[in-house]
């Protein structure tokens, strides 16, 4: 699969490299800024003590 991804992608490596990090960011601020608050809506975790 990322060997696939790699191929597609366009220019020499050090190109191909930039994109997949840009693509990585914006992964994860999608996940942390939009994803995991409407997840954690849904999610009621119980208060729960640990002595």
């Amino acid at each position: 699969m990322y060997g696939a991804l790699w191929r597609i992608l366009p220019g020499p490596w050090w190109v191909r490299l930039l994109i997949v990090l840009i693509l990585l960011a914006a992964v994860l601020y999608a996940l942390a800024f939009y994803v995991f608050p409407w997840v954690s809506e849904f999610v009621n975790p119980q208060e729960v003590t640990v002595e």
